[in-house]
């Protein structure tokens, strides 16, 4: 039976309850103060419109529950030491996340001038959306801060991505009912099927319902308890409902309830045999509070409190309206600022013993500066896993260079057990990986899955894939595990990249910010492999041609985001080991997943990496000096197709000087003034020559690479080829030829641009250009006629020059790489 408190624990609890009103109203001031006020920030004068910021500048209406949240964790903190990272998904809400990490010292830790006085408090409120200060929304400047929340539907996901490997650490993820309405967080909810309790920590949500969006009301807050009970158990939670006349007692009484829940847990699962043990059904809360909870009821006559009305700066005109400032000055003295400061502009001792101290508050957990845990990862060599490729038989053996990566990637997650995921959307072994589970590792996944082989590779514990059909969720996830100090990668299909393009644009912005705050160490680079690739998804048709993810990233700042297209396995091999490797960049590597020939050995590979770019003698005729045209190839697929075009052009066109260059890091194409691995003009020059015409034949869209060469002066002289959004379901090389990138078409190209600076190139030009023309013509009727392409594609292998006669006195028709004249005479 419980015993009744003594009057001495009555005293207590009744102490204790109003220093936690005192706490939340001092929060609560501070965010109303930071959105309206630049001076006279306690209110120690009469307030008047000189006192109001000029731009109005805010989200208020969820600032009362986020104070409230992150008061709740402040108390479990300091009853129990628990380690708490906190993710805060209405980014817009930061006057409440500034507010509490100013009371608990973080800014000070970062900012100095940020201090417990008079002057302290005044530049803090005066910072907030103004220039120079802090943002409207979170940014990497707020310590503590591992997701600006700027666009909404992803701060759970990052929530467990956090978690993933940090066994200790508890993730409390904050989720506006705006914004889960979005795609993203309606995804996430099924992120509890992914988290081992054994090698992993805990993700508290709450869900924060206040009824209104901007000018609408939200869809959670139209529905019952009833209701979001039953959604939220049927997305396998144990939710529970805070609301109530005493919300901070509600709030504070569910969040232990939460985490005993959760320690309870994670104890059964970590001691005994979870193997047999039904899925966890792990605790969050759905807090219903008014929106713009305790602040101003009404504006000329219009309900603002627990309206759409409160959700940004409630009262407007207040510079232009007497009734409006005298409204703000009694909303903000209700919190009674004289009873939360003293006569130093300190808030109260009462307030400040609310706030955990050290490492343990929310603003200085150690785990929002990954920077700082981040080891670097024990990388197998490449070399160990080399093709081998012999210069007299170059393009032998095809292999796929991904299934090649994949035994790689599978000693990198033996070496790296509990510190590197691949997040994938479902596509693992359809992209040819499937190699990796020959490490000790398996697909995560908490929930029962058909036995009897109806599943493979899959299971609750040691699972360092993670695989969901959500590019979103994979994204969010990866995010959330970088920027809490580990490594991984993302591949996925070359088409569905583009989903995250959003995604990516905000984490490149934030790694952009980051770079700005001497304090936030670099992070493991986030790493694309976009396999899959436009030119062989011929078979699945159009809509899986989309090479668009290249051109988003080069719109980021250049000493963020890298574009790597390595021609072959063993330039994969290198590439890919650089990137893990690497800190604070985004890098994109393309990959075509199918068997495609090697043309370099692992030294050349190492080495041609290293340049970015660089001529391929061997390939060249003349050794590429001198060159009539330069054939540039981008890409692997491409690339073969240059390789055999020089081929025909060698064996067609006698003393044709060609030079062959392969791009495999695209940004070596844009000046280095724009970016960091750009070349400078006298070697672009020494590579492309100054004068010779260039045709270039491009993995993706040729604007891509007109905007890389736009500040340079080229002129007309680089034509360039690619992806122009022609395709359906046909053939590979039907591909190539419907897009102007095939063998013969870029021989025709560089016939008709030479022949103008070579007389030996011009008495055959028109022949040789009509040949070529007639060629295609009777492989696309072989084409339709048979479904495959001609043998002569198919076969194709690259000879030597040495082995093929001498070029002068040779028969038209002979050579490396050619077809036959074609029967078919007749114009068309």
């Amino acid at each position: 039976m419980l015993r009744s408190p003594g009057n001495d624990g009555r005293a207590t609890i009744a102490r204790m309850h109003a220093d936690w009103e005192k706490y939340l109203r001092t929060v609560d001031y501070l965010a109303a103060a930071q959105i309206h006020l630049r001076d006279n920030v306690l209110l120690r004068e009469p307030l008047r419109a000189e006192h109001v910021k000029p731009r109005l500048l805010g989200h208020w209406g969820t600032c009362p529950g986020l104070n409230l949240v992150h008061a709740a964790l402040n108390r479990v903190v300091l009853e129990t030491s628990r380690s708490v990272l906190l993710v805060t998904g209405p980014g817009h809400g930061a006057p409440a996340s500034l507010a509490n990490l100013y009371l608990e010292g973080s800014l000070h830790e970062f900012y100095p001038h940020l201090r417990h006085d008079l002057e302290g408090l005044r530049a803090f409120v005066r910072a907030f959306s103004w220039p120079g200060g802090f943002p409207s929304h979170l940014y990497p400047g707020v310590p503590g801060t591992i997701h600006e929340g700027g666009e909404l539907g992803y701060a759970l996901a990052t929530a467990f991505g956090a978690a993933f490997d940090n066994p200790d650490l508890l993730v409390a993820c904050i989720v506006g009912d705006g914004e889960a309405e979005t795609g993203p967080t309606a995804t996430a909810w099924h992120c509890n099927k992914f988290l081992d309790a054994r090698e992993s920590g805990a993700v508290l949500p709450v869900l924060h319902v206040n009824g209104f969006k901007i000018s609408s009301p939200t869809i959670f807050g139209s529905m019952s308890n009833e209701e979001l009970t039953d959604l939220f158990r049927g997305y396998g939670w144990e939710p529970r409902i805070v609301d109530g006349d005493d919300l901070a007692h509600e709030m504070h009484t569910a969040t232990r309830w939460a985490v005993a829940r959760i320690d309870a847990l994670q104890h059964a699962i970590r001691t005994a045999d979870s193997s047999d043990m039904p899925p966890p059904r792990w605790p969050m809360l759905v807090l219903r509070s008014p929106k713009g909870w305790k602040g101003v009821r009404a504006v000329d006559g219009q309900p603002v409190e627990g309206s759409f009305r409160s959700h940004q700066v409630p009262i407007p005109d207040l510079a232009e309206n007497d009734a409006h400032l005298a409204l703000l000055e009694d909303w903000l003295r209700s919190y009674r600022p004289e009873e939360l400061f003293d006569e130093r502009g300190a808030p109260v001792p009462e307030v400040t013993a609310c706030c955990p101290r050290g490492d343990l508050r929310v603003g200085c957990n150690p785990h929002a500066f990954g920077g700082r845990l981040r080891e670097p990862l024990a990388l197998p060599s490449s070399r160990e896993f080399a093709i081998a490729v012999r210069a007299e038989s170059r393009g032998a053996p095809c292999t796929s260079g991904i299934e090649v990566v994949a035994r790689w990637l599978a000693a990198v997650i033996a070496k790296n057990p509990s510190t590197f995921r691949i997040v994938c959307p479902d596509e693992l072994t359809s992209n040819k990986l499937g190699g990796v589970f020959e490490a000790p590792t398996q697909r995560c996944f908490q929930w029962p899955v058909p036995g009897g082989g109806c599943a493979e590779h899959i299971g609750r514990h040691g699972g360092r894939v993670l695989e969901m059909l959500s590019e979103h969720t994979c994204q969010a996830w990866l995010q959330g595990y970088l920027l809490t100090g580990r490594h991984g990668l993302f591949p996925s299909y070359e088409a569905f990249l583009p989903i995250v393009t959003s995604m990516m644009d905000q984490y490149a912005k934030f790694l952009k910010m980051s770079a700005e705050f001497s304090w936030r160490s670099p992070v493991s680079s986030l790493n694309y492999l976009e396999t899959s690739t436009l030119w062989r998804q011929e078979h699945n048709g159009f809509s899986h041609q989309s090479p668009g993810f290249i051109n988003s990233l080069l719109n980021k700042k250049g000493d963020i985001m890298r574009v790597y297209l390595p021609p072959d396995a063993n330039c994969l091999l290198a590439t890919l080991e650089h990137c893990l490797a690497g800190v604070n960049h985004v890098n994109l590597v393309v990959a075509n997943k199918n068997p495609m020939p090697c043309w370099l050995t692992m030294d050349e590979a190492v080495a041609h990496c290293r340049a970015g770019a660089s001529v391929w003698q061997w390939a060249s005729t003349y050794d590429g000096v001198d060159p009539d045209v330069v054939l540039v190839g981008i890409g692997d697929v491409v690339t073969t197709e240059v390789l055999a075009a020089a081929s025909i052009l060698r064996a067609d066109v006698p003393g044709f000087r060609i030079r062959v260059v392969n791009v495999t890091d695209l940004l070596v194409l844009e000046e280095n003034t724009s970016h960091p691995h750009g070349l400078d003009r006298d070697l672009f020059d020494a590579l492309f020559t100054a004068r010779a015409p260039v045709v270039v034949a491009f993995h993706g869209y040729p604007s891509a690479v007109k905007q890389l060469l736009h500040e340079r002066d080229v002129g007309s002289r680089f034509r360039i080829h690619g992806y122009c959004e022609e395709g359906n379901t046909t053939t590979p090389f039907d591909m190539l030829v419907r897009n102007g990138v095939s063998r013969w078409q870029l021989a025709e190209q560089a016939v008709r641009v030479a022949a103008a600076g070579n007389p030996r190139v011009a008495v055959v030009a028109a022949e040789r250009c009509r040949r070529y023309e007639y060629l295609l013509r009777d492989f696309r009727r072989h084409i339709v006629d048979t479904g495959e392409d001609p043998a002569e594609v198919r076969d194709w292998a690259w000879e030597n020059p040495r082995d093929l006669p001498a070029a002068t006195g040779r028969s038209p028709e002979a050579g490396c790489g050619r077809a036959p004249m074609p029967t078919d005479t007749g114009l068309h």
